[in-house]
């Protein structure tokens, strides 16, 4: 392996000297030199050499061979969503390395700025911690490629790339990856050795006086810091958030420039806790905070309220616009993964707006205000942002009156199932019906699923309503087996169930037919699962899915193709069926697009073991197109809408009547 030297360095004049030293040196000896850099510093470059002689006036070598290659478009070559991928690595750039290592006997000098380039303010947020791993990867690629081809590396980085204290560690990784290390400044120790050992011994003393008087300021500030400070991300805790926010208000209130509230809460953290442990939870924390501050003037306040609550406080606003923007850049921040050892994690932020004066006049209102436009966001699908708006309050007292209504329902057995068929395409036999949660609520009539199940799923009544209906379907199912001997019944099961149902997953599993049936049985209950908990990919649900695998309960993967579909879902996860979305069997028989879809995914799914379901049949041209393309199941109102219990058995006896 030759060479891999590192040059760091804080200016340009003195980065395209040693660059030239570098390149010209080789080219001036009859060798290859190839030098990957941005275009402004191969101009300077070019005209350095040229200056020297050793270029001529069309920038080729006069002796050796020089080959300049522009950094910023060798970049995007081997990079994928921020990320180096090696094999793309070593296509583009290994490729011109084993190039001039195959076919020319002279020597090969390289100097890449690539690495400088990932890690430069402009590339990546200072504080993202993806940037420096990103450097670390290209430098680890390219002494991969050192060991299969003999060539000299120089690599570059200015000082600002490594701009704070905490950088420490991850610049000696950096000089670690490196046979030679090149100060920021050119010397020669054997010139004046005595003056070199001089200068270190002073810089020894003044780092140890320095060290001392730190300690004790450190000690002083600390104390300060545990009452105003959040001891884990360092940012501002709930007191001082609170006085700057009065403090803000006033400033406001004589200045007449409006000041925003930004209220950031993580999606689905209590996840990472769950699955990673709080260890990991805490180091996430961190980051976001740290990530929060990129956004902010120093006249700003970032702080956490505690647990996985941030609020960015934005004052004398010139321009009200710059708040959705700000707001946009955040979100789009916290979308990005978050490397916590060797983990990836990814997470969202539902983040609310208020604005004063408009929305409120005092820190109590902005925060509670705040606070339910975040609830909107949430409710709205999560990893989005939204402004208060007066309806707001109403709603949120709709949210909590539906809540209390909730539980009395529950408990006066308001709650009922209605079952839809899903029947044979190629028989037309019922073999399996999805249970449908039904309200009818005394005074307000029947309450959709779609008002009452996200508030069930946040405040954990989904628990106890979804063990109720897998109960119900279960005990529905036996007594319908008595007509139709392998009737699966299917119950939707949500995401917050798999991470906080672990007692009634006990429960279920362990029922003497549940636990007998075998998994070459029909079962008589089957689950639909949504895209969204497979997007977590966590342990958790892994665990769980291979529980009920092994039990026999078939798994669907419900309204495929409308969310973060991924084939690695379908091979990673226990999944038995897929469900077509009804968006892509809607005009099935007028578009010839949504055929081919439905085809490719019937075709896929075939493939991979599995049967399909397509939901939304509503018309005979729907199901016969889907009967040709040979899909498995259909369910829509083309068979039946969703029936009551005594109704769907008598649609199951009619049916068995028929067929016998």
């Amino acid at each position: 392996m030759h060479n891999h030297l590192v040059q760091f360095y804080e200016d340009d004049v003195f980065l395209i000297k040693g660059l030239a030293d570098f390149i010209g040196g080789a080219i001036a000896a009859g060798h290859k030199g190839i030098a990957i850099a941005t275009s402004e510093h191969l101009r300077s470059l070019e005209q350095t050499l040229q200056g020297r002689g050793l270029l001529d006036e069309h920038g080729s070598a006069k002796s050796g061979r020089y080959l300049p290659l522009a950094a910023d478009c060798m970049l995007p070559l081997f990079m994928e969503r921020g990320e180096p991928v090696e094999e793309r690595f070593q296509d583009a750039i290994g490729g011109i390395i084993r190039d001039a290592a195959e076919h020319e006997h002279d020597q090969i000098f390289v100097f890449g700025e690539m690495v400088a380039i990932l890690c430069a303010p402009a590339h990546r947020s200072l504080y993202s911690t993806g940037k420096h791993d990103a450097a670390i990867k290209v430098e680890r690629y390219f002494n991969k490629l050192q060991r299969h081809y003999p060539f000299s590396l120089l690599c570059a980085y200015p000082l600002n790339a490594f701009p704070s204290a905490n950088d420490a560690a991850m610049f000696s990784e950096v000089c670690n990856l490196h046979s030679h290390v090149l100060p920021a400044e050119s010397f020669d120790p054997a010139v004046n050795i005595d003056h070199l050992h001089r200068t270190v011994a002073t810089l020894q003393q003044q780092a140890y006086s320095l060290s001392t008087e730190v300690h004790s300021r450190q000690q002083i500030e600390q104390a300060m810091r545990e009452v105003n400070v959040d001891r884990l991300t360092g940012l501002a805790n709930r007191n001082v958030f609170h006085d700057r926010l009065e403090r803000d208000i006033k400033v406001s209130r004589r200045s007449g420039l409006p000041l925003a509230l930004l209220f950031i809460d993580l999606d689905h953290f209590k996840e990472i806790n769950d699955t990673l442990g709080h260890q990991v939870g805490d180091t996430l924390l961190k980051q976001v905070g740290q990530r929060l501050q990129t956004y902010v003037r120093e006249t700003d306040t970032v702080a956490r309220l505690g647990g996985d609550e941030f609020t960015v406080t934005l004052s004398e606003l010139h321009e009200v616009d710059t708040v959705t923007d700000i707001a946009h850049k955040i979100r789009t921040d916290l979308a990005r993964p978050f490397r916590l050892g060797s983990d990836m994690a990814y997470i969202s932020a539902s983040i609310g707006i208020t604005l004063y004066p408009r929305d409120g006049d005092n820190a109590v209102e902005l925060l509670r205000n705040a606070d339910q436009a975040m609830y909107q966001s949430k409710d709205q699908g999560r990893n989005r942002l939204s402004y208060f708006t007066p309806c707001m309050q109403e709603a949120a007292q709709a949210r909590m009156t539906m809540s209390n209504e909730l539980r009395r329902a529950i408990d006066d057995r308001q709650l009922a199932l209605h079952y839809q068929p899903i029947v044979d395409m190629a028989s037309r036999c019922v073999r399996k019906a999805e249970a449908l949660l039904r309200w009818s609520h005394p005074q307000l009539g029947q309450v959709s699923p779609v008002d009452f199940i996200p508030i069930a799923e946040h405040n954990g009544q989904i628990i106890g309503i979804g063990n109720w209906v897998f109960q119900e379907a279960l005990a529905f199912a036996r007594h319908c087996r008595t007509i139709e001997g392998e009737l699966t019944i299917n119950v939707n099961v949500s995401p917050a169930q798999f991470y906080h149902g672990d007692d009634i997953w006990g429960s279920w599993l362990s029922d003497g037919t549940m636990a007998t049936i075998g998994r070459d049985s029909v079962p008589e209950v089957g689950l639909e699962i949504t895209e969204g908990l497979l997007l977590a990919s966590s342990p958790t649900v892994m665990k769980q899915l291979r529980l009920f695998h092994k039990a026999g309960i078939k798994i669907s993967l419900d309204d495929f193709g409308t969310g973060y579909s991924s084939l690695s879902y379908l091979r990673k996860f226990n999944l038995d069926f897929l469900k077509i979305d009804q968006s892509f069997v809607y005009n099935l028989d007028n578009d010839a697009a949504n055929v081919a879809l439905c085809e490719a995914i019937i075709v896929m799914a075939h493939k991979l073991g599995l049967k399909v379901i397509a939901e939304g049949v509503e018309n005979e041209a729907q199901a016969e197109i889907l009967r040709a393309a040979d899909c498995d199941y259909g369910q829509g109102f083309l068979f039946s809408e969703p029936l009551p219990g005594p109704a769907f058995e008598q649609l199951l006896r009619q049916g068995h009547s028929a067929a016998a």
